[in-house]
């Protein structure tokens, strides 16, 4: 057996090896200790190899999916060996014959398909990266949600790689052993961590991708599916390549590859997107994000494509108000909205279920899931009938008319109402369903009633009332009687002992092995009759894969429709005109996550804010009517804690829900569609590269700055703040200066340099903005409005005594502040402590120090000459002055 397992081990180096051994999966040497480890379970020996004692650690096939769990989010990749062969073949070969065992999938984070391993509304993307014509050359990516067939494929470039990548949250990335030295990807790859698989070059040959594509999908040209460019192909081609050494026999039911152009989506690096936490908080969490806040999806499918709708949102004015369109209708529309909703609510992964069913690794449950699903879908297509729908929702109604009616019916009249969760477990085909099946399992059940007569004929002859007619897997049937009775049945000789036990004794009978064999066969073959339905429904699904998959799709869109139209009457969201302007206009705009925390909190009300970046048209007017107001770029001031960074944030979510096809939180909005995304929101550092928290805002500053258009919208606060005054103040200038100039963007930018307002004079497009206070008996009120303005104070110690600085600390600091405010220099005073008061008396106060003995001998020594011995005395000598001094 271990010779067996080692060279199973050999083949797959690089994996756990789960080693199926009964009813447990095994794990030997450093796979044993490692998942011991990992998942917290015991390390024991079995045997020993090479003298040495051979480590074995084991979980139970039956809560294998939690171990894998576990196992898949730490990064380990695990070979699953079954048993190939049933035992008793094995046996025939010989006494010392092994069960025959192979490994029937790799097991890695991008390959799961298993619902416990899943989240419902959560894709799961196995990513392949290709690159060809060498450091210079075209960059690609192809993902793949194995659990749902979708597939995609997009090209890239060095600079936009990263952002492409993490933009669709992948659980596992696959890259060429040879592009690891790439500098473009230095950064992704620390970015990626566990996540990144290096594989062998060969998979991404790009001079046989475009043939190992059309094999896959049994077409003689990819043209039918999109003009793909070298990269792109060997990108497509690595991931089926990937997934053919995951999967090994098992065919992966991919839907034909879709090309995402790359000026089709607006553009968001991985540093805005977590500054604006658009699908995951910082600390990593759901609650709390954008998508969290707008998701009312009923469904895990449609809680999918939102969350890729959110990925890549549209830069196409006319595919946005398509998506535009539908939500409108649903959001008119109470009673349509109403009956679509409830149609969807607990409607099954359809999607999950055929991609587990295509991957044979299905069960009756899915089946049953995608009859139900199917027959739902019925249902919500007949509350579209009749409807004046919009193109979106028409092609997703003609969609769910186009479901298989047939195998929704067939499905209906063979399963079982309670199904089993493996096929293997067997009633899961209705009565009734099969003339064979229910002769069979008739005989199968007179049978076990032929044993409880059995039973009680035994019990009578003999006398024992306490007999009973039992069975186990290694006996099979067998009489059992307490061990005091056990001698009767000796005597009589018609029952054969088999055991003894410490309070009973079993035995057979010939007319007890008889029965057993009659049942078993029966029984087995039963199961062989469900398995062969099984088998051919199966086929049937797939045989309507084109069709099922259409209707997964179609109840995906309608559901986020739905969940949007909802989002946005409750939330008294309304639709923006999205355009192919450079307008930029948001009246009484509302940041959707903190309105949405601050009504869950007990109702309080978000101050809405207006925001006018519109450059005017030929006529002097400007999308929001507000010439004066209007401006490229906003410079912000105000207090810390007056609500900036909100205001900042606010208006970026408003143009990413705008462009994704959604309402926004506002009473008007006009939105020319925005190409790029940058957000430099927050401090943080990077320590694992070695970069301080300034240096990486300077990164992500340069970053801005460099690649931003008049179509991109930036967000930056407190450029600057993490160096000198000086230093700060000159880099936000110019940093502000070139937004203007050169990159001639819309932007945002906050700051407490109250000297850069002076800019509003000589940059026409810029305009100063205030965040407004009220002072009222020495306290500060935070308005939360945005004016036109400057501010003329931070209110910096105010905020440190809510923080709960300590009194002393706060009113010192009070003091400080107003001998710095009436300084005629005041923050650029480089003398300034010497006239603060606490200076000037502590001055007074102490009298020149006297020169310390045990300074002025510490300073003669020389370590560097002295031994051990000398060091030690000349450190008992120092301590001796400073007591004399004392």
């Amino acid at each position: 057996m271990m010779a067996q397992f080692l060279e199973i081990k050999a083949a797959h180096a690089d994996c756990l090896l789960f080693y199926r051994m009964g009813d447990f999966y095994e794990l030997f040497f450093d796979d044993a200790v490692e998942a011991s480890a990992a998942l917290g379970i015991t390390l024991t020996k079995r045997g020993k190899h090479l003298g040495a004692d051979i480590p074995m650690a084991g979980v139970p096939v039956v809560s294998a999916d939690d171990y894998l769990q576990k196992l898949i989010a730490r990064g380990f990749r695990v070979a699953v060996c079954e048993q190939v062969e049933d035992p008793a073949e094995a046996k025939k070969r010989g006494s010392k014959s092994v069960v025959r065992r192979d490994v029937v999938r790799l097991v890695t984070p991008g390959t799961i398909t298993e619902e416990t391993l899943l989240e419902p509304g959560r894709p799961n993307y196995l990513m392949c990266l290709a690159r060809v014509g060498g450091a210079a050359g075209a960059y690609a990516i192809a993902w793949a949600d194995l659990s749902t067939g979708l597939f995609r494929i997009a090209p890239s470039s060095a600079e936009a790689i990263a952002a492409d990548i993490m933009a669709m949250e992948p659980s596992e990335v696959v890259v060429a052993d040879t592009l690891v030295a790439d500098e473009a990807l230095a950064p992704l790859v620390m970015r990626l961590g566990r996540r990144l698989r290096l594989e062998p070059a060969v998979l991404f040959d790009g001079t046989t991708a475009a043939e190992r594509l059309c094999r896959f999908f049994g077409v003689s040209t990819l043209d039918g599916f999109g003009a793909f460019g070298r990269a792109e192909t060997a990108a497509g081609a690595a991931l089926l390549a990937y997934l053919a050494r995951t999967q090994l026999k098992a065919h992966p039911p991919l839907s034909p590859p879709r090309r995402v152009e790359a000026g089709s989506y607006l553009r968001i690096d991985p540093a805005t997107r977590a500054s604006l936490e658009l699908t995951r908080t910082v600390a990593g969490k759901r609650q709390g994000s954008l998508l969290g806040a707008i998701d009312r999806c009923l469904t895990g499918a449609g809680a999918r494509l939102l969350g890729a709708r959110l990925a890549l949102p549209l830069t196409d004015p006319a595919a946005i108000h398509a998506r535009q369109d539908s939500v409108a209708l649903l959001a008119a529309d109470a009673g349509l909205r109403r009956r679509l909703r409830e149609g969807l609510r607990g409607l099954p992964d359809i999607d999950r279920a055929l991609s587990r069913l295509g991957l044979d690794r299905g069960g009756p449950r899915d089946l049953g899931a995608l009859g139900e699903g199917l027959r739902r879908a019925g249902t919500i297509a007949d509350a579209l009938a009749g409807a004046a729908l919009e193109p979106e929702l028409a092609e997703a109604a003609a969609a769910l008319a186009g479901r298989p009616a047939d195998l929704v019916a067939r499905l209906s009249a063979t399963l079982a109402d309670d199904l089993p969760l493996q096929r293997r477990d067997g009633g899961f085909v209705r009565a009734g369903a099969s003339a064979e099946l229910d002769e069979t399992r008739a005989l199968r059940d007179h049978s076990r009633r032929v044993v409880a007569e059995l039973q009680a004929r035994y019990a009578a002859e003999t006398g024992i009332r306490s007999l009973k007619v039992k069975h186990n897997n290694v006996l099979g049937y067998f009489v059992e009687v307490p061990e005091a009775q056990g001698p009767a049945l000796l005597a009589g000789g018609a029952f054969h002992h088999r055991q003894t036990l410490a309070s009973a004794m079993r035995f057979s009978t010939p007319e007890l092995a008889d029965l057993e064999a009659r049942i078993t066969e029966a029984g087995a073959k039963a199961l062989a009759i469900e398995l062969a339905v099984f088998a051919e429904l199966r086929e049937a699904v797939l045989a309507a894969l084109d069709a099922i998959r259409r209707v997964g799709e179609a109840l995906a869109v309608i559901d986020v429709s739905a969940g949007l139209a909802d989002l946005a009457v409750s939330a008294g969201w309304v639709r923006p005109v999205v355009d192919g302007s450079l307008a930029f206009f948001v009246e009484c705009g509302r940041h959707p996550v903190v309105e949405a925390a601050l009504k869950a909190a007990g109702g309080q009300s978000f101050v809405a804010n207006d925001c006018d970046l519109s450059p005017p048209d030929a006529s002097g007017a400007v999308a929001g009517g507000k010439a004066a107001a209007a401006g490229a770029i906003w410079l912000i001031t105000g207090p810390n804690m007056g609500g900036k960074s909100t205001f900042l944030r606010q208006n970026a979510l408003i143009a990413v829900l705008a462009q994704i096809g959604a309402f926004v939180p506002a009473t008007k909005a006009r939105i020319g569609v925005v190409d790029r995304l940058f957000s430099r929101v927050g401090a943080s550092d990077d320590l694992a590269e070695g970069r301080s928290t300034f240096m990486v805002e300077m990164v992500e500053t340069a970053a801005i700055l460099n690649q931003a258009s008049e179509r991109t919208l930036v967000v930056l606060d407190e450029i600057g703040r993490g160096t000198s005054t000086y230093d700060g103040l000159s880099i936000a200038f110019a940093a502000v200066e070139h937004l203007h100039e050169v990159n001639r963007c819309r932007a945002l930018f906050a700051t407490h340099f109250h000297e850069m307002t002076a800019l509003a004079g000589r940059l026409k497009r810029l305009r100063n903005a205030t965040v407004r206070v009220k002072e009222w008996e020495g306290e500060v009120i935070f308005l939360h409005e945005v004016t036109a303005g400057v501010a003329d104070r931070s209110y910096g110690v105010q905020v440190a005594r809510l923080a709960g600085l300590p009194p002393a600390v706060v009113e010192r600091a009070r003091e400080i502040l107003s001998e710095l405010e009436r300084s005629e220099q005041g923050e650029k005073r480089t003398a300034f402590l010497d006239d603060l008061p606490l200076f000037r008396q502590a001055a007074k106060a102490t009298p020149p120090a006297a020169p310390s003995p045990a300074l002025e001998g510490l300073a003669a020594l020389d370590p560097d000459a002295m031994t051990p011995r000398e060091a030690l005395e000349a450190l008992y000598r120092l301590k001796g002055l400073l007591a004399d001094r004392r």
